[in-house]
Parts: structure tokens; sequence; C-alpha cells
């Protein structure tokens, strides 16, 4: 099949860590040889597009901040187009506050003067973390995520992700959040579109995650190729409620797809 655009995910993709995934360099510029347009897309909010120019040029990816967008990004779209007037309490890291401010977020850390709460990956997440949260969601204030991602690829294990923070909250306040971002929400496939503005079927999304890369490739009506060298093995594929077009080892196995 031929693509006009590609949807990469990036760690358990292309990256592990810093590192390249052995056979993914390869693959990506099989994509590029081929004249598909790519965009890395990463659930990931802690950093903004241009960290990645230089974290995934070192491993070998060729880009410019244009062809990448995180749940960071997506998050602050949706905080401006939904929240821009309001004061953010925010559990996460440093990272993402400093793209609330370049955006012309307000943030705040009075629990009652908190009119949205947003919960996201949080190195340093505690007790009293947990109380903050829920004594500001007890005024029943908005309740968002940056990301679903429970779990993350790291250079040497599986680490906690957002959702992990994301969930703790949940439980202690009783609720659900009003609204869960980055991959596979209506605001990513929205700006998806925006960067590879071609039909559905003309679009390949790879990624390592059934729910969040392979769901966003589905519910965007896109082909999807599930890679196994992240999070998700055969095993997890059989017992999915998400099933991917096709499976690969890698992305350097993209030649299956695209050949």
């Amino acid at each position: 099949m031929e693509f006009s655009g590609a949807v990469l995910d990036v760690d358990g993709t292309v990256v592990r860590g810093d590192d390249p995934i052995p056979g993914a360099p390869a693959g990506y510029r099989r994509l590029r040889e081929a004249g598909t347009e790519t965009l890395f897309v990463s659930n990931n909010p802690t950093k903004a597009p241009p960290a990645y120019v230089d974290r995934l040029g070192a491993a070998g990816y060729e880009i410019d901040a244009d062809q990448v967008f995180t749940a960071g990004t997506v998050t602050t779209r949706y905080l401006r187009e939904r929240h821009a007037d309001d004061a953010l309490l925010c559990i996460g890291d440093p990272g993402l506050l400093d793209q609330f401010e370049a955006a012309g977020l307000a943030t705040t850390d009075d629990v009652d003067a908190a009119e949205a709460l947003i919960a996201s990956i949080d190195r340093g997440f505690d007790y009293d973390d947990l109380c903050t949260a829920l004594w500001a969601l007890d005024r029943d204030i908005p309740f968002i995520g940056t990301d679903p991602d429970v779990v993350i690829p790291a250079p040497e294990r599986d680490v906690p992700g957002s959702g992990a923070v994301i969930n703790a909250i949940a439980g202690v306040a009783e609720r659900d959040p009003d609204a869960v971002l980055g991959k596979p929400s209506d605001t990513a496939i929205e700006m998806v579109r925006e960067r590879l503005p071609y039909p559905p079927d003309e679009c390949l999304v790879v990624g390592d995650r059934l729910d969040t890369d392979i769901a966003l490739g589905e519910r965007a009506g896109m082909t999807t190729a599930l890679v196994l060298s992240g999070v998700t093995d055969e095993a997890a594929v059989a017992d999915a409620s998400v099933t991917p077009d096709y499976v690969l080892d890698d992305l350097g196995d993209v030649d299956r797809v695209i050949g």
C-alpha cells in the first residue's frame, strides 16, 4: 500500500530512552523514501516539541519541531479552548507547567482558588498530592488528565506514567476524569488530521500501545500497525478489544505494510 501520511509513536516505537530501537531508523527512512509525510505523536506530556528535535535527531531521526506534538501539546490546546481564563491546579512535571505558562495559561497552588485540576505524570507524586487533589475535587471542579498511559517504556524497564497518577486521584476522589487527553482523544485526532490533511485511508498509524496508538488509528479510520518493541506483546493482542491491521516486530518491518 502507498500512504501519504504516517503517525509514529515515540517511546517504545522509535526509541527506548534516548536509544533507537533496533531496526526503527531504517523503517523511518523507508517511509520517507516512499514519499510518506511523517508525524511523531507522543503521549509524554513533559516536554514540548522542540525537545524532540535533538532527542530524536541524536537517535537517527532527522525531524523538525513541526513534525512532533505531544500529550502536553494536546492538553494545552484543550485548556486554551475550554479553560483559557481559569486558574489551573496542576499535579504534574515542571515541564508541563512550563508549556502552560508559555501558552498564557494561569496556574495556582491554592486548592480553594483552583477552577480545574490537571493530573499528569509526576515523579514526585506523594500523599500530600493526593490530599491536594481530593480537596480540590471536593469543590466539584473539572478534572482533566493529560494522557491515559498507566505504564511507559524506560531504558531499563517500564515505569508508571500519567495514567497511574490519574487513576490514583480518581480512586480517592471517587470520580472519573472529565477528559483524558493525548492519544486517542478527539483533540489528538483533530490535531493529526490538521497536520496530515489526507483522506484517512491514505494514513498509517504505527505504535506500541493498543489502547492509545491503535485506538487512535481505528477511531480516525486509518490503517494501523502495532509494533512489539514496546509495552505490548502478542498475548495482549489476542485478548484486546482493539485489533491492529498489522502486527510487526518493530518499525524496521514496515515494508510488510508499504512494500
